[in-house]
């Protein structure tokens, strides 16, 4: 099927939803952009087999902008911790590329499911306030962050499950830094620079696994739609410090429980549909 301009707009205005709310309500753009990326692609008319694929992979493509952007803000205030980046960024890349990998050989049910279930723990976790255990205990007060085979390890798991829900792991991240006692304000920033190398090697690896699928729609790069790709990444890099400004104004803690809400009908809906 050729690439229909009108859809471009449709891009463009999903750009600057995903990039509003990102920078409004601090969640991010993957979670909204592949049940979105999911129910445009089966109105396009695009394979059931391939739509999940081709959703995760340019939400991980479009973060890619974002991220960067982001650490630079945050490494000006320097608010990143550069040596948690290197030591898990090994392990970051090793479990991306193997959940690309895994997902190429994966069933469209599977993967849906998986992002739904996604969802709803992050749903939980922000319309409930769920945080991670913290006591008071001399352990909790002596937690540090672990050695180097450890923050691999973090990193190729976090990885692993970003690669299979189209998400920079900023969710996970900020948790497991400041259950190791790190500063929340370091650990958002920590969590910006982390979410930069998840999705170069999503990107990277959908690409390369969706060149061996021949059945893909034209514009396509892999399994990233170009189209989608350039459309939400303008708009969303430029209207996500709209959004980000407003935090202060508007009554974020109740437009985020309503927001995570609409973005589990979204989920299921896309369940439903593909």
């Amino acid at each position: 099927m050729a690439f229909d301009p009108i859809y471009l707009l449709i891009y463009l205005a999903a750009g600057v939803f995903v990039g509003f709310f990102a920078g409004l309500l601090g969640i991010g753009g993957g979670s909204v952009m592949v049940p979105i990326l999911s129910l445009t692609f089966v109105k396009l008319g695009y394979s059931n087999e391939h739509v999940i694929h081709m959703a995760l992979a340019t939400s991980m493509a479009t973060i890619l902008p974002g991220a960067f952007a982001s650490t630079r803000t945050h490494h000006a205030h320097k608010a990143v911790n550069w040596e948690v980046v290197k030591k898990m960024t090994p392990g970051i890349l090793v479990g991306t590329l193997l959940g690309t990998v895994f997902a190429y050989f994966s069933s469209t049910a599977f993967l849906k499911y998986f992002f739904v279930g996604f969802m709803f723990f992050l749903a939980a976790q922000l319309v409930f306030g769920l945080k991670p255990i913290v006591d008071k205990s001399e352990a909790q007060a002596n937690r540090t962050l672990p050695k180097t085979a450890g923050m691999v390890s973090f990193g190729a798991l976090m990885g692993f499950v970003s690669s299979l829900a189209g998400i920079g792991g900023a969710v996970l991240t900020i948790s497991f830094l400041t259950w190791c006692n790190v500063k929340i304000h370091e650990a958002i920033g920590t969590s910006a620079a982390v979410g930069f190398p998840i999705a170069l090697a999503g990107t990277v690896g959908y690409v390369v696994t969706g060149m061996m699928d021949h059945d893909l729609p034209e514009w396509s790069l892999g399994y990233v739609y170009m189209p989608a790709f350039f459309g939400i990444a303008i708009t969303s890099f430029f209207v996500a410090p709209i959004g980000a400004k407003l935090a202060h104004k508007l009554p974020v803690v109740v437009l985020k429980k309503v927001f995570m809400v609409f973005l589990v009908a979204l989920a299921v809906k896309m369940a439903i549909s593909v």
